[in-house]
């Protein structure tokens, strides 16, 4: 029998509005409650397996995101929240962003949204924990694990320099907060019947 370790996250804002952060804390909540599935909030990069990012990377915490990374034990899972993390965002075209985390260190799950929904956040962790397992895997056999890297993408749209696009289809947004339709006779479609 094998113990495993309950995974440890550690969180980092980059240049962001803090939208995605509150989302963050929105999964320690109780609604939400990301410690369901063992894992635990660090503050200490040395204790961290996942590397949650939100916010645009810019000139100035380019060190702190690598040194962060380098600072945790590998395997590591690098989590990018948001389409700021992802691409750059709204903050894009700003004199000083560089653009997604992927400019600075290797992503292995991108969690697209603006804010990304705890809901989305709280999947992302977990399909990274797939990854960090199959890294772990690699590690044992005597692999690198930097091949299994990417395991786990949310699939999307990339610019010219690769960099993921997450801009948000508003049609599908507006189909999914439409009200149901009416039936010709007045009464709601899949509502109680006769």
């Amino acid at each position: 029998m094998s113990i495993t370790k309950s995974p440890w996250i550690i969180h980092y804002d980059g240049s962001s509005c803090n939208g995605c952060d509150i989302e963050v804390l929105a999964c320690l909540t109780p609604m939400y409650d990301l410690e369901r599935f063992g894992i635990i909030n660090t503050g200490n990069p040395k204790h961290a397996d996942v590397f949650l990012v939100t916010g645009a990377v810019n000139e100035q915490n380019i060190s702190v995101i690598k040194q962060i990374y380098d600072q945790m034990p590998n395997p590591k899972v690098v989590v990018a929240v948001g389409v700021c993390a992802s691409s750059g965002g709204i903050f894009r075209d700003c004199y000083n962003i560089i653009g997604g985390v992927d400019k600075v260190i290797p992503v292995d799950v991108y969690v697209p949204g603006c804010a990304a929904r705890p809901e989305a956040i709280i999947d992302g962790v977990v399909k990274g924990l797939g990854v960090l397992a199959e890294k772990q895997v690699a590690v044992a056999r005597g692999e690198k694990f930097e091949e299994v890297a990417g395991s786990y993408v949310f699939s999307g749209p990339r610019d010219e320099s690769g960099t993921l696009i997450c801009e948000e289809d508003e049609d599908a947004l507006m189909e999914a907060e439409a009200p149901e339709a009416e039936s010709p006779d007045g009464a709601e479609e899949g509502g109680d019947r006769p």
